[in-house]
C-alpha cells in the first residue's frame, strides 16, 4: 500500500499519507544523502495513485541518463526547459494529454529583476498546470546562481498558492531563505533531515539523524483560534525500491 511511507519512532504507528496532502504544501529539507529524493518519490507515488498528474522540476538541469532509476517508471516523461518553439510544442502536448512530466531546468532562466517575469515562471504558471497538476520543485543542491535569482521564483510561489488547485512539494538543502516565518506558513508538512550547517535548523537531533530519518512537523486538520496546532515527530521513511 503506497500510502504507507514509513513509521513513527516515538510510537508503534505507521506513517501514512492522507488525501489532504494533495492540496497542501510540503517542504523537505536536508543535507545531501539524507533521503530527500526517497521521500519525494514516496509522495509522488501517492499523488500518482490518486490519479493526479505531476510535474517534477529538477533545477540541477539533469541529463536524462543521470536521473535516478526510481523516477524512470511508466509515468516518466523527460523534457528539458528551453526558450524555443520546439520546447513549447513538446511541453504543450504533454500537458494537454495530462502526462506526468519530469522537466530539467537551468535556474539561470529565472529573472533576477523584480519587474521582469521570466519565460520559465510564465511556463510553470500555465493555467492547465495550475488547475490539474501537483508540483515538485527540486533544487538538488544550493547551486551557484539559484538563490541570487530566487526572488522571481519566491514571488511566483507566493502568488502560486492563491491559484493552484493542488499543493506542491519543495525539496532543498537548508538555506536561510527557509528560516523566514512567512515562508514557513506556506507549508503544512515539514520534513527536516540531517543538517550540518551551523546556521540552519541545526539542533543536536537533526545533526545526528541517519539517512531516511526526518523530523516531521505537520499542522493538524482541525482549526484553532490562531493557526492549526503543529505536531512534531521523528519518522523513518521506507526505502523506495522500484518494481522490476
Amino acid at each position: 500500500m503506497r500510502a504507507v511511507i514509513g513509521k513513527y519512532l516515538d510510537s508503534i504507528d505507521t506513517l501514512k499519507l492522507e488525501d489532504r496532502i494533495l492540496c497542501y504544501n510540503t517542504l523537505i529539507l536536508g543535507e545531501q544523502g539524507s533521503g530527500k529524493t526517497n521521500l519525494a518519490c514516496k509522495i509522488r507515488n501517492f499523488i500518482i495513485d490518486k490519479d493526479v498528474p505531476t510535474i517534477y522540476l529538477d533545477f540541477d538541469d539533469s541529463h536524462e541518463d543521470n536521473i535516478e532509476l526510481r523516477y524512470k517508471d511508466e509515468h516518466f516523461n523527460y523534457i528539458r526547459f528551453d526558450e524555443t518553439e520546439e520546447f513549447d510544442k513538446e511541453f504543450e502536448a504533454l500537458v494537454s494529454q495530462r502526462k506526468h512530466i519530469y522537466m530539467a531546468v537551468n535556474p539561470n532562466f529565472f529573472s533576477n529583476k523584480r519587474d521582469v517575469k521570466s519565460k520559465l515562471t510564465q511556463t510553470i504558471s500555465n493555467k492547465d498546470l495550475l488547475e490539474n497538476y501537483y508540483y515538485f520543485f527540486h533544487d538538488i543542491e544550493n547551486l551557484n546562481g539559484f538563490y541570487t535569482k530566487f526572488e522571481d521564483f519566491l514571488l511566483y510561489m507566493l502568488s502560486f498558492t492563491n491559484l493552484q488547485k493542488y499543493g506542491f512539494t519543495f525539496l532543498a538543502q537548508p538555506h536561510s531563505t527557509f528560516e523566514n516565518p512567512h515562508l514557513k506558513l506556506l507549508f503544512t508538512f515539514l520534513y527536516v533531515g540531517r543538517c550540518a550547517n551551523v546556521d540552519y535548523f541545526n539542533t543536536s537531533n537533526l545533526k545526528n539523524l541517519k539517512k531516511n530519518r526526518f523530523f516531521y512537523q505537520y499542522r493538524t486538520a482541525y482549526p484553532t483560534l490562531l493557526f492549526n496546532e503543529i505536531k512534531n515527530s521523528v519518522v523513518q521513511i521506507d526505502e523506495y525500491i522500484p518494481e522490476e
